[in-house]
């Protein structure tokens, strides 16, 4: 077997929990031709994680082979929201909010994406385009009823709460992209599967085409809960090398092999080889070093798992800390002093510092009203991986 063939074969089965409506069908288009094919994204926050990254890394893969790519950013259909996996209907988002979360995206994805490979187009390019006359047509496609099918929303209707119109709209916008696309294929996790076989029944009859879908999974966060900002529990790709490593060492142990499966390039039998030679920590520390690697080179990998060791494991500080001039002030509240020099909100220095999380030259401070006399070469910590001096 050739290395395309092994490539591709790689590709439709690494990574992926589904392909519909059968894997044998598109392995038979891509033998024919280059497909076209999309990963469609809400630009709905500033970072983008490790979630994230399983489906752009499979979207760089079919650009590597060859195949026609895009990142389709969702300025029109994160105006909508997506319902998907929520109980709740989305918070409007301005278009402040969109322009920032974009700029911020590309440059975020660039360290997963070549864009010299894979296109970027928006989707409000058309979506915000559509008459009236276009939306009904679009939506005579769809049965209503298949629409409130979607478990989100039964469960909300059960509890008696509102399923808003634009959350029934949203899978037809979504789906229309495909159709505005002339899709292949689309990508995207396991989530989006209502929406993208929406999008795969309008393509069918607006266009009589066939369009796959190809679903990642799901990455679970540190603590083994859905990865979502709002918990806390993610890995960022923008996150720098010794806070990616160090959030990564406090991984469940149970996640470890996930994560190598989905996060890394590292084959199964590498895999099986590193946890048979490694204790426990050991096998968590080298899943750490190579997904940093991944995002910041070996180098930095490296240097990231060396302070790591030094300060966790040898009890020692780090060896570069941040140096900040100190004010006029020779006095100053704790709590206040914290949330200043560490950009946090006040009641949450408080909360960190009445859980013993400050130390003041390796000396706990559980009070946030100490009255903090301020010198040079004062070193503060809050937590384990923020540290800075006084100068």
């Amino acid at each position: 077997m050739n290395r395309e063939k092994l490539e591709q074969r790689e590709v439709l089965t690494r990574q992926v929990a589904e392909i519909l409506p059968d894997k044998k069908k598109l392995e038979a288009v891509m033998k024919k031709r280059k497909i076209r094919l999309y990963l469609g994204i809400d630009p709905t926050g500033g970072n983008l994680h490790l979630g994230h990254a399983v489906a752009l890394r499979k979207l760089q893969q079919f650009a590597d082979l060859g195949h026609e790519a895009t990142l389709l950013v969702g300025t029109g259909t994160v105006l909508a929201g997506d319902p998907s996996q929520r109980d709740t209907a989305r918070k409007p988002i301005t278009r402040k909010e969109i322009e920032r979360n974009i700029k911020s995206w590309k440059k975020q994805a660039e360290k997963v994406v070549n864009f010299s490979l894979v296109k970027m187009k928006y989707n409000g390019d058309w979506l915000l385009k559509l008459t009236l006359a276009d939306l009904l047509k679009i939506a005579s496609n769809i049965s209503a009823v298949r629409l409130f099918q979607r478990d989100m929303f039964k469960r909300r209707i059960k509890k008696g709460d509102t399923v808003w119109m634009n959350e029934i709209l949203y899978p037809l916008l979504q789906g229309y992209d495909s159709v505005a696309l002339d899709a292949d294929l689309e990508i995207g996790g396991t989530d989006q599967v209502f929406n993208m076989l929406i999008g795969r029944e309008l393509m069918y009859k607006m266009k009589n085409k066939e369009k796959f879908v190809l679903t990642v999974p799901m990455i679970l966060g540190l603590d083994g809960k859905t990865m979502s900002k709002t918990s806390g529990n993610t890995v960022n790709i923008a996150d720098p090398p010794k806070e990616m490593y160090g959030k990564l060492m406090t991984l469940r142990d149970e996640l470890v092999d996930e994560y190598f499966e989905l996060a890394t390039n590292i084959t199964k039998k590498e895999v099986a080889s590193l946890k048979k030679e490694h204790s426990l920590r050991d096998f968590k520390a080298a899943l750490a070093k190579e997904i940093v690697a991944l995002y910041h080179g070996e180098t930095k990998a490296k240097y990231a798992q060396k302070e790591f060791i030094r300060v966790f494991q040898e009890k020692q500080l780090p060896s570069k800390i941040k140096k900040v001039k100190r004010s006029n002030q020779k006095e100053a509240i704790l709590y206040e002093t914290i949330a200043a020099l560490f950009t946090i909100s006040k009641s949450e220095a408080r909360r960190v510092i009445q859980q013993g999380g400050v130390k003041i030259d390796s000396v706990i401070q559980k009070d946030p009203s100490l009255i903090l006399k301020l010198r040079a070469k004062m070193i503060i910590q809050v937590g384990k991986r923020r540290t800075l001096e006084i100068i």
